[in-house]
């Protein structure tokens, strides 16, 4: 079952525009069936094939005869060498748009060959995995618990037959354990992983990378290079705060979420609604379930160019603060269905002109108002929410 993407004009678009997109993200984000779904004229070569990467690498100009423009070129990080030599295909032909669609999953290394071999030819597009309001698209009676426990890598949605802790067990084997340590040279497999289920029970709170090197029993520099690996390859996000010159008292520590919640979940153990319901960690993966929406979205242009940021100081905090021209909204988020009132969103707008819109993100049915200029929210709600 294909899902359809908010992604797809946005590509479609630059493609129109540049001569090169890259299309980068995570594994299993969809990248390739999305690139093959939106240029099905363009030839197509997989750099996971050792002989092709190769190839590619070694003599580019015989692996671009074979393969001639429009090209779409899967997993490019593999043979970086190919990279400058494209940027003279593409200065011969600089009028040609959409000449080159290339994908990549390790974002570090191929974003740093990029700006080497392709700086001012190439378009920059990130994937991340399904917004809740794709899956809801494709499986309307799907519930938010279920979306937020299986997550957004589109094969699980695609495909519900398969069994989703079977799923996470092999992504964490062959990503984070064979591509991230390899680029880390992480000497213990146990730390690293270790590392990683410790980042997962943190989803949601403020970063300290000094807690974290406590805990796994590693340097605090090496805590913070790891976490800077997890947050580039499209593992977590880092949900920096809000300030200006006037507040002095507020938080200027970032906030962390996994770009992921079915991969979280797994990583801390929680398998079912009912273990999810019961758990401690409920609030943080449903405002981590509330990050991700709004990030793709963003990301995804599907409800404006707003930034994203949190507010907190020493009395008052808004788990998103979203912010564009001079003008603001307020979210917080709740694993209530029926959030008792306005809350401390109340407090942040007093600090704000003009007085913001805000909204509890809540597992309502129906969106109500909660008081003058703030409604609970269902996440389903968000897309028209935003552009309101």
């Amino acid at each position: 079952m294909w899902i359809e993407r908010l992604m797809q004009p946005v590509l479609a678009e630059r493609a129109r525009t540049r001569p090169v997109v890259v299309l980068t993200g995570a594994r299993q984000t969809g990248k390739t069936a999305l690139v093959k779904r939106v240029f099905p004229q363009h030839a197509y070569a997989s750099l996971d094939l050792p002989s092709e990467a190769e190839q590619a690498e070694r003599d580019p100009t015989g692996f671009l005869e074979r393969h001639p423009a429009p090209l779409v070129v899967d997993e490019v990080q593999y043979a970086p060498g190919l990279l400058r030599h494209l940027k003279r295909r593409i200065d011969e032909r600089r009028d040609a748009h959409g000449q080159f669609i290339l994908t990549g999953s390790q974002a570090f290394p191929l974003m740093a060959s990029i700006s080497e071999s392709l700086a001012g030819r190439v378009a920059v597009l990130t994937l991340g995995g399904l917004s809740y309001a794709e899956i809801a698209r494709a499986r309307p009676k799907v519930t938010v618990e279920d979306a937020l426990l299986r997550g957004g890598y589109p094969e699980l949605h695609a495909r519900p037959e398969i069994d989703a802790r079977g799923f996470f067990q092999s992504y964490v084997a062959t990503y984070l354990e064979r591509d991230l340590r390899a680029q880390l040279q992480v000497g213990s497999l146990l730390d690293f992983e270790r590392f990683v289920r410790a980042t997962a029970l943190r989803t949601a709170g403020l970063v300290n990378r000094a807690e974290l090197s406590r805990d796994v029993g590693v340097s605090p520099s090496t805590a913070g290079q790891w976490l800077s690996i997890l947050e580039r390859s499209g593992i977590v996000g880092l949900l920096e705060p809000w300030f200006s010159n006037r507040t002095k008292t507020l938080v200027k520590t970032p906030k962390l979420h996994f770009h992921d919640t079915g991969l979280c979940a797994f990583l801390v153990g929680l398998d079912s609604v009912a273990e999810l319901r019961d758990s401690p960690l409920a609030g943080a993966l449903w405002e981590t379930l509330v990050f991700t929406e709004l990030h793709r979205l963003l990301a995804y242009g599907a409800a404006g160019s707003w930034q994203l940021a949190y507010w907190r100081d020493r009395t008052k905090e808004a788990d998103f603060l979203l912010h564009k021209g001079g003008r603001f909204l307020l979210a917080d988020a709740k694993w209530a269905e029926h959030p008792d009132g306005p809350g401390r969103l109340e407090r942040v707008r007093e600090e704000l002109r003009p007085r913001p819109r805000a909204a509890i993100v809540c597992r309502s049915a129906n969106a109500y108002p909660l008081g003058e200029g703030v409604i609970a929210l269902p996440l389903s709600g968000l897309p028209s929410w935003l552009s309101g």
